[in-house]
């Protein structure tokens, strides 16, 4: 349950946050926790992954990703970024001075990872 907002005619759409990611241990336990606390309900689950949808349309999704322990400082959280044109996205971000991690994908979804020009983590992908 994705929601997003249409261009005006002969306007390219910004990308967007569609989601921040949260490594989790145990992401039934963490997405359950949040699920009640921000009474934002599970969307979707595959994989390791479970979307909460937003509490508003147009707001990013709260999400969380299975990792094997328990992650220390660095990227505890990321940004997925989704736009019309991802490969243009992931161009710009390299010329900005981004720099291409690895790619995945999950059933027909792909994504990128990425790193800022800080080492931050992001993913872009298509809308």
């Amino acid at each position: 349950m994705d929601t997003k907002e249409t261009p005006a005619p002969g306007r390219r759409s910004s990308p967007r946050i569609a989601s921040i990611m949260v490594n989790a241990v145990d992401p039934v336990r963490l997405s359950a926790f949040w699920s009640e606390l921000l009474d934002m309900p599970v969307v979707a689950e595959q994989e390791g992954f479970i979307w909460l949808g937003p509490s508003q349309p147009g707001l990013p999704q709260l999400a969380f990703q299975q990792v094997s322990a328990p992650t220390e400082g660095v990227r505890r959280l990321h940004l997925d970024l989704h736009d019309a044109d991802a490969a243009a996205l992931r161009r710009k971000a390299e010329s900005l001075g981004a720099a291409f991690v690895q790619g995945h994908d999950i059933a027909d979804f792909h994504w990128d990872v990425m790193r800022d020009p800080e080492g931050n983590e992001f993913c872009i992908a298509q809308e």
